[in-house]
């Protein structure tokens, strides 16, 4: 099967390429010019923002796995130009060049409701409050409307395998002002992996999943992990549903996680 993948320098990217690669799946990534890819993936110059260097990118692929995208950027301009025009002239292409390819989108759970009554539900009306999340909300919408075969995976907080995310949550915790009893839904890199496999198969044609392990984790929890343990309260507890999301849908089409829980990846040595 030949893959296109974006965003493979990214976060993500960096640790999905060599799992589809060890997968036996042939890759094509699109990389800015000078950046390397890993052993056994092809580099294909380019930019989302560049329409002409996507033509022969895409030509003659299986599959597509969108994983640009701009998520904190000083630059509201460069996160809307990015995720929703970048997205949308990769749509193009691909409707261009492969049309018969199946388009793999990363989202964020992020475009939720955060006064939600209970753990997010793929169906639920979004209320993104800012520029991501509502620049996913837009990109989702290029690809359903597009008439391709697609899959959006909606992202829980991202960890594992040393990306160093995970450390950020404290530094995130303070600027948000996050109770400790808030929590939020979690996949690791290995699960990422386990999801983009199974959206190959077409198990997720036509879905938007939420891509989540078993186990939503207080921030008291999570800033523990990091090294930087946060003082508890007993406030209040305001929004107790916000980064909460349901996994039911992706359990009832098969996913079976590797890394069940964020406990399971510390007693491993795999955050």
């Amino acid at each position: 099967m030949s893959i296109f993948v974006t965003g493979g320098s990214g976060l993500v990217g960096t640790r999905l390429l060599p799992r589809l690669i060890d997968a036996g799946l042939d890759c094509r990534v699109l990389v800015r010019s000078g950046n390397t890819v890993p052993p056994g993936a092809v580099a294909v110059e380019g930019d989302v923002l560049d329409p002409s260097s996507l033509a022969l990118a895409v030509k003659g692929v299986d599959a597509v796995v969108h994983l640009a995208a701009v998520l904190r950027a000083p630059d509201p301009e460069r996160t809307w130009a990015v995720n929703v025009e970048g997205t949308r002239n990769l749509v193009a292409a691909v409707k261009d060049h492969a049309p018969g390819a199946r388009f793999i989108m990363a989202s964020t759970g992020l475009v939720y409701n955060k006064d939600s009554v209970r753990p997010s539900l793929e169906g639920d009306e979004v209320a993104p409050e800012r520029d991501y999340p509502a620049s996913k909300v837009a990109a989702e919408r290029i690809l359903r409307e597009s008439g391709l075969n697609w899959s959006v995976l909606r992202f829980g907080f991202v960890y594992g395998d040393g990306d160093g995310h995970l450390d950020q949550i404290p530094h995130l915790a303070k600027i948000l002002k996050l109770h400790p009893a808030n929590r939020l839904s979690l996949i690791h890199h290995r699960d990422i992996a386990s999801f983009v496999k199974m959206a190959l198969t077409g198990a997720l044609d036509g879905r938007t999943v939420n891509t989540v392990d078993e186990a939503p984790m207080t921030i008291l929890d999570l800033c523990k992990l990091a090294g930087a343990p946060m003082q508890p309260s007993t406030a209040p507890l305001a929004n107790p549903w916000s980064g909460v999301l349901d996994g039911t849908l992706a359990q009832s089409l098969g996913f079976r996680p590797e890394v069940a829980t964020i406990w399971q990846a510390a007693r491993e040595g795999a955050l």
